[in-house]
């Protein structure tokens, strides 16, 4: 039998979490952003729920032949644009839409013969400060490539960096307004937190909603902004859940230490689970005593220092639990009870993005829809 740790994608909750990102902005187009194999669940697994999308959106070539290997003809963005020019050969072949964000970009299909023109997505820096032109030079590059035969359609982007919190999209959208207000081209500008908190904005949701909208972790079932919401506030689903089950239980006395360096005491007698989960299955070492788990679908807490292979779990709430008992590590439990994946990447001092990208090859990973219940083999392009 294999280790009984598993992590499970949720098809029907990401159709859902693309519909509600869908709602937000209905006369928008919607990109699926599915980078960093759709942020750890699997393209294959994933792409029965996000297929609903008008387009996907990704960093590497790679991953756009995987979509396109599943039969997707529509749109298919690389958010990073080419890293090399025989890039441009495969993004002719296969039909890629591509960012462009610095001048060797532009030198690079300057130089491409191709007989099919490029649609490109033109990046402006607005302040987020990793790709883009700067504003002051934004429209030389669009006359650049306005001037070349390879270049088709030149859509206009820009990406937030503080969508999340107070500061907002203001400052960054009065730029990209300013500059590019009478440039002709479709528009994308919107993550999942613009996405969810701007687009009714009186001043700015009209230009926010844009021509296409791009959520990423909405649609994985993490509130963008959390802790000021959570996922019920935005009516999102989890889409991944990491489960285990119980391989050992030990009773504890008053004094009793567990876990290496014995950094949780017992304080009186109790007793204890240990599930099979470890940071060498990308749970985070650094959760630490009181991070929320649930057993049986009830809710307790880790005790202890997380070790590689293991976790001890508080079973005070839950005194029928015993070998074998279901742990649910962040997601949907049997009972239909619910942890949040921000909550349990809160308690560890990360994010989600982290958590859901950080499960390793050890853990099989399966797709509800699949009825068989097998998992990808290690190594596969699914996992």
């Amino acid at each position: 039998m294999p280790r009984p740790i598993l992590a499970t994608v949720h098809t029907e909750a990401l159709r859902h979490n693309l519909e509600r990102a869908r709602r937000a902005a209905p006369e928008s187009r919607l990109w699926a952003v599915v980078k960093a194999n759709a942020y750890g669940h699997g393209i294959e697994r994933a792409f029965e729920g996000l297929r609903g999308a008008d387009g996907f959106a990704m960093l590497d070539l790679a991953e756009a032949e995987r979509v396109r290997a599943l039969g997707w003809r529509g749109p298919i963005l690389l958010l990073e644009g080419v890293f090399e020019l025989r890039d441009l050969e495969l993004c002719s072949r296969l039909g890629l839409w591509h960012t462009v964000h610095c001048d060797e970009q532009i030198d690079m299909l300057a130089t491409h013969k191709t007989q099919q023109p490029h649609r490109v997505f033109l990046k402006m820096n607005s302040g987020m400060n990793r790709l883009g032109f700067p504003p002051q030079r934004l429209r030389t590059a669009w006359t650049r490539l306005g001037a070349l035969t390879q270049v088709d359609e030149i859509s206009l982007m820009t990406h937030f960096s503080d969508a999340d919190g107070p500061a907002g999209v203001a400052r960054q959208m009065d730029a990209f307004q300013q500059v590019t207000a009478d440039l002709p081209g479709e528009r994308s500008v919107s993550n999942s937190a613009a996405l969810l908190r701007h687009v009714d904005d009186a001043r700015y949701g009209v230009a926010v909603r844009g021509d296409w909208v791009r959520p990423g972790i909405a649609l994985y079932g993490s509130a963008p902004d959390f802790p000021e919401h959570d996922i019920a506030h935005w009516d999102l689903q989890p889409t991944m859940t990491l489960s285990t089950r119980l391989i050992g239980v030990q009773q504890l006395a008053a004094g009793d230490t567990v876990g290496y360096g014995s950094r949780f005491v017992a304080d009186g007698p109790m007793r204890i689970g240990i599930a099979a989960c470890g940071y060498a299955d990308g749970y985070p070492r650094h959760c630490d005593t009181g991070t929320p788990v649930l057993v049986d679908g009830v809710r307790t807490r880790l005790v202890g220092r997380v070790s590689m292979d293991m976790v001890a779990i508080d079973l005070t709430p839950v005194p029928d639990a015993g070998f074998g008992t279901e742990v649910t590590l962040w997601g949907r439990a049997g009972n239909g009870a619910v942890l949040p994946i921000d909550e349990v990447a809160h308690a560890a001092g990360t994010v989600s993005w982290e958590l859901m990208t950080a499960v390793t090859q050890r853990v099989r990973m399966v797709a509800d829809h699949d009825s068989s219940g097998s998992a990808a083999p290690t190594g596969a392009p699914g996992r």
